[in-house]
């Protein structure tokens, strides 16, 4: 048994924690992660690779809840529901259903805006600090309408978007086509987003961040399974080790809520299972992130390959990949590219998901020794560095630059 002491332990080497032991350590902290898994594996690794500065817009809103039971049952769905997790998932769908009326998607918009308003710059400096400049580009991201109906339907989205600071502009099919001359040709066009960036390769720009942290930092690879208040700070325990700490970050994403509740506070995160499907070729056909909207993925050309990520599946930790999910992920892919053959790699990883799509940040209700960081959904690569900003401020003391009341463990 390892007995160990720190000044502040991180729960989780994802990208969130990472940035968070980032930022810590940059201001002369004492740090150490934890993690069962090497550092930046997961759902860091198996993402998208935007920087979606654009995606304020919460998983439910009332054009989601008016189809909701169509679109948890039915298999085919971009979102959907592993019945045999429908009992455990009860109490979640209930809350996802009210945060999905008009006045609280509104307000979870504008929550959700706060935090990703600086997401590019913030992503920018933090690239320059580990190396990994190249890897950002900055090209925009598309959402594309196959019909005409689509691109008019989206009209009152957007039109929202550019009320709480987003850029966008929606786009004729023959501007689409310049832009991308690989894609079939569209009926309706499409939104271009001038200023997201993406990374080329995200798995690479994490283990950047990871090799910059454990320069400075300690590393414990174990799972953190009990977690105890006492004098001193916090103890944590788990197979193998003892750490005392004066601090703790809950950063386990999907893996939080245990956690949170051995800190004090019962926080109702559940688990999104997300797939990516990946096709190695030299050049991947396109420039930046293009998401079909109807489909509910992504075509990301990573560096020499091109990735479809995406789809939501509500369905918990512990069942196996879904033959079928990854099976429509490929007839969705080959729906744009019909000359894709089998593809090279699978993956399937866990998003920590909140029924009101934001993070949970701040301060244990049970004191501040604890604080947590998880909950991001699908937008935890874009938020890793005004978490780990907002992080800092609470171990310093400070004020943050946003007011993270939203954001609080005790929000239900």
């Amino acid at each position: 048994m390892q007995h160990l002491t720190t000044e502040i332990a991180v729960i989780g080497a994802g990208v969130i924690g990472l940035a968070v032991a980032e930022a810590l350590l940059a201001e002369g902290h004492e740090v150490t992660l934890i993690d069962p898994a090497p550092p930046g594996m997961g759902a860091s690794y198996g993402n998208a690779g935007t920087i979606a500065d654009y995606a304020v817009m919460p998983v439910g809103t009332p054009d989601v809840l008016r189809n909701l039971p169509s679109l948890l049952f039915d298999k085919d769905s971009p979102l959907a529901i592993r019945r045999a997790a429908l009992a455990s998932l009860a109490p979640w769908l209930l809350r996802f259903a009210r945060q999905s009326l008009p006045a609280a998607a509104a307000r979870n918009a504008a929550a959700i805006a706060a935090l990703v308003a600086d997401a590019c710059p913030r992503w920018e400096e933090l690239a320059s600090r580990i190396g990994g400049a190249q890897i950002l580009q900055r090209r925009g991201c598309l959402y594309i309408y196959e019909t005409a109906q689509g691109f008019q339907a989206a009209q009152a989205d957007i039109a929202f978007r550019k009320t709480i600071g987003i850029s966008a502009e929606m786009i004729s099919p023959q501007a689409l086509a310049a832009m991308e001359p690989a894609l079939p040709d569209v009926a309706g066009g499409a939104t271009f987003f001038p200023k997201a960036v993406f990374l080329s390769d995200p798995g690479q720009m994490v283990q950047l961040l990871a090799e910059h942290v454990l320069a400075q930092a300690t590393f414990v690879q174990a799972a953190a399974t009990e977690l105890h208040r006492n004098a001193g700070g916090v103890q944590i325990r788990g197979a193998g080790f003892q750490l005392q700490a004066r601090k703790v970050v809950i950063a386990a994403g999907a893996h939080s809520r245990a956690l949170a509740r051995a800190a004090g506070d019962r926080v109702p995160l559940d688990t999104e299972r997300g797939y990516h499907l990946e096709w190695d070729m030299p050049t991947p056909r396109l420039s930046r992130p293009t998401c079909p909207t109807s489909r509910g993925f992504y075509l990301c050309p990573m560096q020499g390959r091109l990735r479809v990520a995406g789809t939501v599946e509500l369905g918990g930790l512990t069942a196996p990949p879904s033959p079928h999910r990854l099976k429509k992920l490929a007839e969705g892919a080959r729906a744009i590219f019909p000359d894709l053959g089998a593809p090279d790699r699978s993956w399937m990883g866990f998003r920590p998901s909140m029924p009101d799509s934001l993070p949970v940040i701040g301060p244990s209700a049970a004191g501040a020794e604890v604080i947590h960081a998880y909950g991001h959904g699908h937008i935890g690569l874009t938020l890793a560095p005004i978490t780990a900003s907002i992080v800092s401020d609470l171990v310093a003391g400070r004020p943050s630059a946003i007011d993270i009341s939203a954001y609080r463990a005790t929000r239900f």
